[in-house]
């Protein structure tokens, strides 16, 4: 199994030149569902790649590089259902975002998907208030051929001030394949978080996720939301919090921010979600000052595994928690343990 240290990884400029050559195309393929029969088959081919825009896949119908059966069709034909749609996909410039020599903690490279621990406070996506610096930014450095790929092969995200593991597609087969898996929920996702408050027991949350209605920057639980389910169980329990390991079935933006603030267990240090600073009755000073002082969400991407796009082989990845979270599990096993000898609860 792949370990959690970092690797020295050559750069794709070193290697795997001669598996992925600039002009070659790449042939994806899809099976259309039973339910679609009688729909049109633009309309079907776009939710079956819904990363690739409506005209373009309209386009590669007409120049017979989208195939129902190996035959071509027009856009507006009915579908029976069953077909075997391939499309033939030319690269293009997919992301314009700028490279940047930011470093990688690769721990897994081949010539369709790397893996990569993300520390915090690195931000995934160039937006209005991050155009640069970004995790995007970093990968188009170290493969220029990402930009050719929606969204620079990222096909999950976390969020800035959230460390761990992240699977990145460098092929266009790759990334249908993993977007499938994780539309399937055969991608293992697995956090550690630290929450407020001491846990009885694991237990599961499936709550609808969507947007605050009073706050655009938020999410909440909401009748109106996407379904969202995530798993958890107690790793650790400490008397004021608890390390709690969290399993996703679902990936909503701030799921698991939002699930364990939903059942009143929110993630220390999350600006969010965390509300109040909740603070055990006659804490060490150490762990009052590691409290105060934890300015992010306490959540860690701990472990992935997922099917090979290619190979088809499972590929397991662990990352061992970063310092901060480290130093702040020790405060609490010291409190709880000061707490114990002095007969406190």
């Amino acid at each position: 199994m792949p370990h959690s240290d970092t690797q020295t990884l050559p750069h794709p400029n070193d290697r795997l030149d001669d598996e992925r050559e600039p002009d070659e195309r790449e042939l994806l393929e899809a099976i259309i569902p039973l339910a679609q029969a009688g729909r049109r088959f633009d309309q079907v081919l776009a939710e079956l790649f819904p990363d690739f825009s409506r005209s373009r896949l309209v386009s590669w119908i007409k120049s017979g590089e989208a195939l129902l059966d190996g035959a071509e069709a027009k856009p507006k034909q009915a579908l029976r259902g069953g077909e075997t749609v391939t499309v033939w996909v030319t690269p293009s410039i997919e992301t314009t975002a700028e490279p940047e020599a930011i470093a990688l903690d690769l721990r897994h490279v081949d010539a369709d998907v790397l893996v990569l621990h993300k520390p915090a406070g690195l931000v995934v996506h160039p937006g209005a208030g991050n155009p640069r610096g970004t995790l995007v930014n970093a990968l188009l450095h170290f493969d220029a051929k990402l930009a050719e790929l929606p969204r620079a092969g990222i096909v999950h995200r976390l969020d800035k001030d959230t460390s761990g593991l992240m699977v990145v597609a460098r092929s266009l087969r790759a990334h249908s394949a993993l977007v499938e898996q994780l539309s399937s929920r055969t991608v293992h996702r697995q956090y550690l978080a630290v929450v407020a408050g001491a846990m009885v027991a694991g237990g599961s949350v499936n709550a609808p996720i969507g947007r605050h209605p009073g706050d655009r920057i938020r999410q909440a639980v909401t009748e109106g939301g996407r379904e969202a389910v995530t798993h958890y169980r107690v790793r650790e329990r400490f008397r004021g919090h608890t390390l709690v390991e969290c399993k996703l079935e679902t990936g909503r933006t701030h799921q698991i921010r939002v699930h364990m603030a939903h059942v009143r267990h929110p993630l220390v240090g999350d600006p969010l979600y965390g509300g109040s600073l909740r603070m055990p009755r006659g804490a060490t000073n150490a762990l009052a000052e590691g409290l105060r002082g934890f300015k992010r969400q306490a959540l860690h991407a701990e472990s992935l595994a997922f099917a090979h796009p290619v190979s088809g082989d499972t590929l397991r990845f662990e990352a061992s928690l970063p310092d901060d979270m480290l130093r702040l599990l020790a405060q609490l096993r010291e409190d709880t343990a000061e707490a114990a000898a002095k007969g406190l609860k």
